[in-house]
């Protein structure tokens, strides 16, 4: 791959002059929280967007701030002065990180953006100029090997990964390096991968500016820089999954037919997970006439491996094509152009007798069971990020619903999840509604019908009495069998724990 038309990246061998500008750059409140009080929300949440001119319109001052927000973040030369007063210029001009332009002014050669970490940290992610918001955003760059920043992609995986301490994390095209900088704060060792050349570098500058620990940077696609004899508790991808006809973007196609590079990474990643491990994708998936997308899914998780699939959009072809048409600024240029690329588009979906395209998270987790669990669903309701210890619970209550039959469960004692809430649904007046719900107001946030035992059973589940017991007082007060209740009732609670709304106790 060339990226020959691309500019000069900063030195990535320099560390000390990484560090001096970090020290700048935080000196002069360059950070998430100074952003938001410089520019105001709706300046920064524009910036987020893409959109400059409010930004613009908020840095007309010589503050050091404002100085570096026009320099890293806008893009706009900056008089050498102004800039020598706030950064080391000698030592940022010699190893890259700034140019000089016309006789008296500097401009940044990467974008850098403030990013805050989950605990607070001031970290930042570079990328390249005009890149800064990932995803289908429209950045507009038709460049081979660009190197996007941050995007709501990258923020829903990082926020959706198990954070449990781990010897040996695996990012896999790592991009601007956001996962391999999360994954720095809980793995004492991180390898990062990318088929760009470029992204390695930039993954390397980002760590550096973040006061992170260096990765092991590795070139090649999906697991072939890692060796035959290397396992990792943890592997994240953010791939290049883009369903499309060829592969112009290094950063967003996949370059294999269909949505085979995505089943590929899945079906490669069991064999590279130690025992108990997690690996976290985002992924897309064809709907293909004639076939159960959930079936497709199933057949993609590796022998060995736990699954839990999570669909959270689907798009039919034609609003596909045109997302991603639109995201490399497709729309921009020729309309004959663009027709044309559209129309191959749809020829390469009509060929493989696709109909939609589905987006969503796939989590694999190593188990030496006999039975290993597959769930695939369909959620494209709102969910409370950060997800990463519900989805480490989730595999938990596979564990225990796996080692727990029904009489195991009527023995077991259970507490009602927190924040969880009773809604009665029916005719005004109506003396029994017609049916209860029972919704999450954290995590998954979910909501599932019970009948009126099942509401009951799970308001007075507080962890001192058992389930067979409370399902006997719960016989006697509506008249029923306890027998008769005790037979069908564990259906009930084994779907209630699954779904987060009980807890075991002990």
């Amino acid at each position: 791959m060339s990226n020959s038309s691309l500019p000069a990246l900063p030195a990535s061998d320099r560390p000390e002059v990484a560090a001096r500008l970090r020290d700048a750059l935080l000196g002069a409140a360059f950070t998430a929280d100074g952003l938001l009080e410089l520019l105001g929300a709706p300046a920064y949440t524009a910036l987020a967007r893409s959109e400059t001119v409010p930004a613009l319109r908020a840095t007309r001052g010589d503050t050091p701030l404002e100085t570096l927000v026009r320099l890293f973040l806008l893009q706009q030369p900056v008089p050498h002065a102004r800039v020598a007063d706030v950064l080391p210029v000698a030592a940022c001009l010699e190893s890259g990180w700034l140019v000089s332009v016309g006789t008296d002014e500097v401009a940044a050669t990467v974008d850098v953006r403030p990013y805050g970490g989950p605990e607070g940290e001031d970290w930042f992610i570079v990328s390249d100029l005009g890149c800064a918001v990932g995803g289908a955003g429209g950045i507009g760059s038709r460049e081979e090997g660009v190197v996007l920043g941050v995007g709501g992609a990258s923020t829903t995986l990082a926020g959706i990964t198990v954070r449990t301490p781990v010897s040996a994390a695996l990012d896999l095209g790592t991009g601007s390096g956001i996962q391999a900088l999360h994954a720095s704060r809980h793995a004492t060792r991180v390898t990062a991968t990318d088929l760009n050349p470029r992204a390695l570098h930039i993954t390397a500058l980002t760590l550096a500016l973040s006061g992170a620990q260096a990765a092991d940077l590795r070139e090649g696609s999906l697991f072939e820089p890692v060796r035959d004899d290397e396992t990792y508790e943890l592997i994240v991808s953010n791939p290049p999954f883009v369903i499309s006809p060829g592969a112009r973007l290094t950063y967003r196609d996949g370059g294999m037919g269909g949505d085979d590079l995505c089943r590929s990474l899945v079906q490669q990643a069991g064999e590279r997970l130690r025992e108990g491990g997690f690996a976290q994708f985002l992924a897309n998936w064809q709907h293909v006439e004639g076939e159960d997308w959930q079936d497709r899914l199933r057949s993609w998780v590796p022998r060995g491996c736990d699954a839990w699939v999570v669909q959270r959009e689907v798009q039919d072809v034609t609003q596909y094509a045109e997302l991603w048409l639109r995201d490399a600024g497709d729309h921009r240029g020729d309309t004959a152009a663009y027709e044309a690329l559209y129309d191959a588009w749809l020829d390469e979906f009509e060929a493989r007798k696709v109909k939609a395209v589905g987006f969503g998270w796939i989590t694999l987790r190593r188990t030496d069971s006999d039975a290993p669990s597959i769930t695939v669903e369909e959620w494209p309701h709102p969910v409370e990020q950060p997800l990463g210890d519900a989805v480490r619970e989730h595999f938990d209550r596979v564990d225990y619903l796996r080692t727990h039959d029904d009489a195991a469960l009527l023995a077991a004692h259970f507490r009602l999840a927190p924040e969880i809430i009773q809604e009665q649904v029916g005719l005004p007046g109506a003396e029994d509604p017609e049916h209860v719900v029972l919704r999450q107001h954290r995590g998954m946030r979910r909501a599932t019908k019970v009948d009126t035992v099942g509401a009951g059973f799970a308001g007075v589940c507080d962890g001192t009495m058992s389930a067979g017991r409370i399902l006997d007082a719960i016989a006697q007060l509506v008249g029923e069998e306890p027998v008769l209740l005790r037979d069908r009732t564990p259906a009930q609670i084994r779907l209630l724990v699954e779904q987060g709304f009980l807890e075991p106790v002990g």
